[in-house]
């Protein structure tokens, strides 16, 4: 993959929560929509791999940083070793969880000079995501069942015409979270972890009812018309593995 050009490291509370969001987004990539390719990298004849996620959403297999220490946390060394002595939806969850722990240590090795408030209110934020671990494994959030209350979440998931199609309704979903913006704003693609906006596309899986940007799934409005029971990339590759 293309070289990253090395920036500035994020400071604020809010540029951490960025740089944490577009790594995040990065490794459920590599877990779930790319996850055949990342397989293959994996390869346990190669030398130790990690799996990095990059503030911009690119991931990369490769070898870690050769610096002793490191300028910054190490993902997990290698991932590629146990690939061929696992199962593989196990070991993609073991992946999955080694991610969130260098997720969390990268995000709160910038923010080491916080104070306590800040290092709350960044948690905070970070907690309202779904780990990596609960994305490829599909294991819902507590936050889902508690978060919502059973009227809600009929009204998000009742999507359907009466012949079972899907809908590219953003118009529905828009007019819902207009009249409950406090109560609904925090829902959350389940891919980049961006809360909803009312001017973007987004589509609901059939499966885990998770939420997603239509452009985080590459599905688009008349994409979307045509499906009948729409399963987000973390369903399908499940799915496909039993």
């Amino acid at each position: 993959m293309d070289t990253v050009q090395v920036s500035s490291p994020p400071r604020t509370v809010e540029e951490i929560y960025k740089d944490y969001s577009g790594r995040r987004a990065a490794v459920i990539g590599a877990l779930t929509t790319d996850v055949d390719e990342f397989y293959t990298l994996c390869d346990p004849e190669k030398e130790n791999l990690c799996l990095y996620g990059h503030p911009g959403g690119m991931w990369e297999v490769t070898l870690p940083a050769e610096e002793v220490p490191p300028e910054m946390p190490e993902p997990a060394l290698g991932i590629n070793f146990a690939r061929d002595g696992m199962d593989r939806k196990d070991w993609l969850s073991l992946v999955a969880v080694h991610s969130d722990s260098w997720l969390l240590s990268v995000a709160f090795f910038f923010g080491a000079r916080f104070n306590g408030n800040e290092r709350k209110r960044l948690f905070s934020m970070i907690n309202e995501l779904p780990t990596v671990f609960e994305v490829v494994t599909d294991r819902k959030p507590a936050k889902e069942k508690s978060g919502m209350d059973s009227g809600s979440k009929s009204r998000l998931s009742a999507k359907r015409s009466s012949d079972g199609q899907l809908k590219a309704n953003s118009k529905m979903v828009d007019e819902e979270y207009g009249e409950e913006d406090d109560e609904h704003g925090e829902a959350l693609c389940g891919i980049c972890g961006s809360n909803y906006s009312s001017n973007e596309f987004w589509i609901a899986c059939d499966v885990c009812e998770r939420w997603f940007h239509g452009k985080c799934v590459k599905i688009t409005p008349a994409k979307a018309e045509n499906i009948k029971q729409y399963k987000c990339p973390s369903c399908s590759s499940k799915r496909g593995r039993q």
